[in-house]
């Protein structure tokens, strides 16, 4: 064992221990407003994740929204899972997989899944371990919790979880960094993959996945990853806040115990849908890119990073970013779009209908330019 590694320990957030270990450091930051944030990221001034504002307490109507999106969503999610735990059985089965799966999901979307994953493989018998871990854009994986990770658990039986793609930057972020820290391609499952970026998923579907529209408060009570050099030391894990402002409003165990109570529910596993065929992937790149371009061309986007989509991206955006626009499939009769729709009639963001734009997403935000 390489005795510069910290120790394999970290903590759960607000999840039962055995659910997820954070392998993160906990730090403090005083908060940047948002306009400034968007400011020095735009600019060049500082990475995105040197920088965090206050995460928004989500108001009465929008916990009404969550709720909503339960009913449908919840026993989806359960069939979902499901699907992925067969897929990862199939690659045990096949010697495509090491029998000692370790389950690395990114934070923070990813953990919700990675704790009802770990839950059905379990049950499974599969020997697996699951930890949360950071990747940040155009910085990569944390090197150090990885290599903690691979000190312990075999390379070859660790699958990343996350909750969906977007435009595929932190499926193509993970697949360079992964690369270069063990010279292995990933293995990345997710939920829903609009862009056809993941090796596992349970869909190619955009759609309303409940946790997506909410934050720390569905993820263990932490922030977003944190890699600045005034609190991040040679050795040390990704940072990330503790959110004790949410703690009243906190669903995280809730929302996992809720998923993995209709996973218990399901009498058999589910066979995978067609498109999540790898030779389908393709043909969904092809179109999420076509639609960036489209969106490029008609506001004139000079950033890619300014263009959020995805439903669950979209709506973070508008959460934390400063929105120029949102482009829905339709403004009206689509349940799954209630959330973004509200926060943008609140905050008075422009909403453009307009599904030739769209693609294969119900919703896209582009981020406002900096002047």
């Amino acid at each position: 064992m390489n005795r510069s590694l910290p120790p394999l320990v970290g903590f759960s957030g607000s999840y039962a221990p055995e659910d997820v270990t954070f392998l993160l450091k906990r730090v403090q930051m005083r908060p940047t407003p948002v306009e400034e944030k968007e400011r020095r990221i735009q600019t060049g001034a500082a990475h995105y994740s040197e920088m965090i504002s206050e995460e928004r307490r989500p108001d009465a109507r929008y916990l009404d929204l969550f709720e909503a999106a339960c009913g449908p969503g919840v026993p989806r999610l359960a069939r979902d899972v499901r699907s992925l735990t067969g897929q990862v059985l199939d690659l045990i089965r096949t010697g495509r997989l090491n029998k000692r799966v370790t389950l690395c999901s990114l934070v923070r979307a990813g953990v919700p899944y990675g704790v009802v994953l770990r839950r059905d493989l379990e049950r499974s018998g599969v020997d697996v371990a699951h930890f949360g871990v950071s990747i940040i854009r155009d910085r990569g994986l944390d090197g150090v919790a990885m290599a903690r990770v691979v000190a312990e658990r075999p390379a070859d039986g660790v699958i990343f979880v996350d909750g969906w793609t977007g435009k595929g930057a932190i499926a193509t972020e993970l697949d360079r960094s992964w690369r270069e820290l063990s010279g292995r391609a990933p293995l990345l499952a997710v939920i829903a993959d609009p862009c056809g970026g993941a090796g596992l998923c349970a869909s190619r579907e955009d759609w309303l996945i409940p946790s997506g529209i909410l934050g720390g408060n569905v993820s263990g009570l932490i922030s977003r990853s944190i890699l600045s050099k005034d609190l991040i030391g040679e050795g040390e894990y990704h940072g990330c806040l503790l959110l004790d402002h949410l703690a009243e409003v906190d669903l995280s165990r809730a929302f996992v115990d809720r998923v993995d109570a209709a996973l218990r529910e399901l009498v058999a596993g589910r066979a995978p849908c067609p498109d999540v065929r790898t030779e389908a992937a393709g043909r969904f790149r092809a179109a999420a890119d076509a639609t960036v371009r489209r969106v490029v061309e008609r506001f004139g986007v000079t950033n890619l990073n300014r263009i959020k989509p995805g439903i669950a991206e979209a709506t973070r955006a508008v959460l934390r970013r400063r929105p120029d626009r949102v482009l829905v499939r339709t403004a009206e009769g689509d349940p799954d779009l209630s959330a973004l729709l509200h926060l943008c009639e609140r905050d008075q963001v422009p909403v453009l209908a307009d599904p030739d734009l769209t693609g294969p997403y119900r919703a896209l935000t582009v981020i406002r330019e900096t002047t």
